[in-house]
């Protein structure tokens, strides 16, 4: 099978280079859900591993706009939620998820979860969307359901069972919550995070028409296949390039 030559992600000289670079990314990825109306009030969240304290998450201040972050208002906090770097609060929210996940990801760098109004609609059915489209088929085979809701998730257990859900796919859909994307790069979670809200889209305007035609199963396994890490840190590259140019005070 054919494979796409794609570009790969930059590499680092030291470890605040890359700490850096991280962080820029991930206001960026912040300001673009923000353009894209991916926040919905205080809710909403987006961690990175710091590169050298590897049990530490950046993260969003609560209750600050996802539009309005700079790289200097990121948080950083520890494996247990305590705040170490910048000016809280944390979502607590936020704290258990994305720390579970991060705990049984060692090769996530990033995690990203909002109630996007296509994810969360699309999760009341508690089901996987279809491979009706190219782009839908970046998540067959590679994304799980989440099918308990028990209110907002502020429980250890149902943290590490929000995990145990993802498991090794990039992507898990909260049933009657939302959705959530991980990746080993910033770009790549943002990425997967945008095209899962247009799949989940997609689907629901297909179904409001009629009934769509499946991608036979062999086919949207083989475009899955070409749908990589590198894939996905690549069609987020325009983005944030877009959104650094109109934006250049995120980086401060």
């Amino acid at each position: 099978m054919h494979t796409l030559d794609l570009p790969a992600p930059p590499t680092y000289h030291s470890i605040a280079e890359e700490r850096s670079h991280r962080k820029i990314h991930l206001a960026a990825a912040f300001r673009v859900f923000s353009k894209f109306g991916f926040d919905d009030g205080v809710t909403g969240h987006i961690t990175a591993r710091d590169p050298e304290h590897t049990d530490h998450l950046w993260v969003n201040p609560w209750g600050m706009s996802f539009g309005q972050i700079r790289t200097s208002d990121l948080c950083l906090i520890d494996g247990a939620g305590k705040l170490i770097e910048g000016v809280g609060p944390v979502n607590p929210a936020a704290i258990t998820i994305h720390a579970s996940v991060h705990d049984a990801r060692p090769d996530v760098v990033c995690v990203a979860h909002s109630h996007s109004l296509y994810g969360k609609t699309w999760s009341a059915f508690g089901r996987k969307l279809d491979p009706i489209t190219q782009d839908a088929c970046a998540f067959y085979g590679r994304h799980s359901i989440f099918d308990q809701y028990n209110g907002v998730v502020l429980d250890d257990d149902e943290g590490r069972a929000l995990a145990e859900s993802l498991g090794e796919n990039r992507a898990v859909i909260l049933k009657n919550h939302g959705i959530l994307t991980a990746g080993a790069t910033v770009d790549e979670a943002a990425w997967w995070f945008i095209s899962l809200e247009r799949a989940c889209q997609a689907q629901l305007l297909a179904l409001a028409a009629g009934t769509p035609d499946m991608i036979p199963a062999a086919t949207a396994r083989k475009v899955a296949a070409l749908y990589d890490q590198r894939a996905g840190w690549f069609n987020f590259q325009p983005i944030a390039t877009r959104i650094m140019r109109e934006q250049p005070d995120l980086a401060e």
